[in-house]
């Protein structure tokens, strides 16, 4: 029997940027034990993909060519593998596909089971794609690196927040408010209302003397840095450690 074909953008080698992107037909792939078939609505843009098609993460995520890339979506669920109990087809979810494989610039892509979520119906497809990677990386500096109880049930902590206005930074700004923190934020002057509105306490503009020296205004000592240029390298480092609560 001929394998169903779907749609699909990939390259072939490091380097050529977008010039070396071709659309091509490739097979559905099958989802096995513990993972789900998602037909994708949405998928979601990171540095990592640019920055790992120029080969500049090789030692942690060595590629196996042809390679299609993306892993943020989107998507519906239309098949389940073996052992999946929480996900039937027809689900709205959220998911990150593997870092190692890819596949999220396509119309079909398998994920795990505990890397996708439910989408509740008020968060747009486009919406959830652009969770998983930058969401999950601010969520761990903060409760992992800095520590903090998002419940608000710890002591308040005086938080730093670099890049503010950008993919990690702009969650980590609401996730460290939520943890009841005192958020100090660095950003571009054109975002400050941008990161107020976030719930920053105070915020800097980074290319001002004042944000180079990244002091708080008010004098508080940083209890946490969280520097969001750098930050997402810690998601990657043991990505089979990473689970999401699906409940």
């Amino acid at each position: 029997m001929t394998a169903k074909l779907m749609h699909a953008v990939q390259y072939e080698g490091y380097y050529g940027g977008a010039a070396s992107l071709k659309h091509v037909e490739v097979p559905v792939p099958t989802p096995s034990k513990g993972e789900v078939l998602l037909k994708l609505e949405a998928t979601s843009l990171n540095p990592i993909d640019w920055k790992t098609q120029k080969g500049m993460l090789r030692p942690l995520l060595p590629r196996k060519f042809p390679f299609i890339p993306a892993t943020d979506v989107a998507g519906e669920v239309v098949e389940v593998g073996p052992g999946v109990n929480n996900f039937k087809p027809g689900d709205k979810v959220v998911a990150m596909l593997s870092h190692l494989t890819g596949g999220g610039l396509s119309e079909y892509g398998v994920v795990k089971e505990n890397l996708t979520v439910p989408r509740p119906p008020e968060v747009s497809a486009a919406e959830g794609a652009g969770l998983p990677v930058a969401g999950l990386t601010a969520h761990m500096a903060l409760t992992q690196s800095a520590r903090l109880k998002l419940d608000g049930s710890g002591p308040q902590k005086n938080i730093l927040v670099t890049a503010a206005s950008g993919g990690v930074g702009h969650y980590a700004v609401q996730l460290a408010k939520l943890g009841n923190a005192h958020v100090t934020a660095t950003c571009g002057a054109r975002n400050i209302d941008f990161v107020k509105n976030l719930g920053a306490d105070e915020v800097l503009d980074y290319k001002t003397p004042e944000g180079a020296a990244l002091k708080s205004p008010s004098g508080k000592k940083y209890d946490a840095v969280i520097h969001c240029a750098a930050a997402f390298l810690g998601l990657f480092s043991s990505e089979s450690e990473h689970e999401w609560e699906s409940d």
